[in-house]
């Protein structure tokens, strides 16, 4: 049922309602009014109709038929239209409409009061008669019948029905117009949702302000609806891109690795009478063949986990405590190797935990691995100080080592997945893996020479953050590093020198 019919059938029900309750209340008041002027009329007859009646009980009194006579004709013309009646020591007299005698009547009020006798009903009013002398004494009852405002109230009821059976199609009818116009806007609202289908077209609800508050407020909500709807469907699409490109990554690159494992287990199997030294070799082959794979394995779900993280896992971070946590691992695992830091505290800045802290690994591994000239010790060095850059404060984060260096020609392309060298350990994704961070932090990325020419030193400028105001982060808007250099949809920020 649509809604104008719904409003024109309430209000179809209600103005009838109304009428007849507002009805009542005037017949009411009518009534009351009514009853009023009868008993002020009542007042107004008792005062000239009660000197009548006193003269009549004189002449009873005095035993003067003539003039009893005379003094009855003369209250009766007193009396006019209302009804009279009077006892005396001498007995009673009444004209007029009126009760019968049999029915009880009050004695000396002084308000009048209401009789009823035989289906009728009057308003009586009982006034006290006294004189000088003996026997002018008793009591004058004047009656009004309630004959005319019965008709009179009959007629406000009976127009007030009548009103009311008008009023309910006329009310409804023009409910209905109304609500049909005032729901026009809503209805053209309707069409234009109706007509959205994502699938066929990128249109989004076009809507022109209508100054209907409710109206408005709801194209309010379905845009925001469909915006948010639209943004689930790009983090869908770009979902499934990742979990193409993590296939497809994972079954080229992992495709060598378990072709070595195979030849090696075959080995394994089909020379059971090999000499240790070449058993040996074969196994430390396919342990170290397992490592690179798990690795590798590790590499792409980190890549894929920075692909599908949202805003709202980003938070402020302490980036000289995260920085401590990751030196101290680091040394653990290398307790040959030399990692200095130098950093200062309250260094925050809003970004993702997991991400910030595979940045640091990745970084601080990628210096012991190549950071270190033959035959020598490794030595890292991971700073971290406040800086400012454009009128905005920022924090440096810099990974230095005394290795070979990167080429100026390599500088960027070191950052492209499977980028390794010959006789590296890695997967050749740990830098790809800092570049999908520093993009996701809105970080610069760039690679320097080391101190003094010597070495390398990888520099992330990260935006700094308050650590009591959060702030909103904006991840780029497609993230896909898991596919290839050429197919991805973004860059990462870097400076080139």
């Amino acid at each position: 049922m649509r809604l104008s019919t719904r409003i024109a059938l309430v209000v179809g029900m209600v103005v009838p309602l109304l009428v007849v309750v507002s009805g009542w209340l005037l017949v009411q008041l009518v009534g009351k009014d009514l009853r009023t002027q009868a008993d002020q009329r009542l007042a107004e007859r008792a005062q000239s109709v009660a000197v009548a009646a006193r003269g009549l009980l004189r002449a009873t009194s005095h035993d003067r038929p003539r003039a009893e006579q005379a003094r009855q004709r003369k209250l009766f013309t007193a009396a006019l239209d209302v009804g009279v009646r009077l006892s005396g020591p001498e007995g009673t007299v009444m004209d007029g409409p009126q009760p019968a005698a049999s029915v009880p009547l009050p004695t000396r009020t002084h308000h009048p009061s209401t009789v009823r006798s035989q289906g009728r009903s009057w308003r009586v009013l009982a006034v006290p008669v006294t004189g000088r002398g003996p026997g002018v004494q008793g009591t004058l009852w004047l009656f009004s019948p309630d004959t005319a405002r019965d008709a009179q109230l009959g007629m406000v009821r009976r127009r007030v029905v009548t009103v009311a059976l008008l009023a309910a199609p006329l009310a409804g009818a023009a409910a209905w117009l109304l609500a049909a116009r005032a729901a026009r806007p809503l209805r053209r609202l309707q069409q234009a949702a109706g007509g959205l289908d994502p699938h066929t077209s990128a249109a989004r609800l076009d809507h022109a302000p209508t100054r209907i508050t409710e109206v408005d407020d709801l194209a309010r909500t379905l845009q925001t609806f469909l915006t948010r709807y639209d943004e689930q469907a790009a983090r869908t699409a770009e979902a499934l891109a990742s979990a193409r490109s993590f296939s497809a990554a994972a079954s080229h690159e992992l495709r060598t690795p378990l072709m070595s494992m195979q030849t090696n287990l075959d080995i394994l199997d089909a020379f059971q009478d090999l000499d240790a030294a070449d058993r040996a070799e074969t196994v430390d082959d396919l342990r170290h063949e397992h490592a690179r794979l798990l690795g590798l394995l590790v590499m792409l779900r980190a890549l894929a986990q920075g692909d599908l993280v949202e805003a709202d896992s980003f938070a402020v971070i302490d980036l000289a405590e995260l920085a401590d946590e990751a030196v101290a691992d680091i040394r653990r695992r290398h307790p040959g190797a030399e990692v200095m830091v130098h950093s200062s505290p309250g260094l925050t800045i809003h970004g993702w935990q997991p991400g910030l802290r595979s940045m640091l690994d990745n970084l601080l591994t990628n210096a012991l691995v190549h950071g270190r000239s033959a035959g020598a010790r490794a030595h890292v060095a991971l700073s971290l100080r406040a800086g400012e850059e454009g009128g905005s404060p920022r924090v440096v984060l810099g990974v230095e080592d005394r290795g070979t260096g990167v080429p100026q020609q390599r500088r960027e392309a070191i950052f492209q997945r499977f980028q390794r060298c010959a006789d590296s350990p890695g997967s050749g994704l740990g830098l790809t893996l800092v570049a999908q961070q520093a993009a996701l932090h809105r970080a610069g990325l760039r690679v320097l020479d080391g101190p003094g020419g010597r070495g390398a030193r990888f520099e992330v400028t990260f935006p700094a953050a308050p650590a009591h105001r959060p702030q909103h982060t904006a991840l780029p808007a497609h993230r896909d590093w898991l596919a290839d250099p050429g197919d991805r949809p973004q860059g990462f920020h870097k400076e080139r020198l």
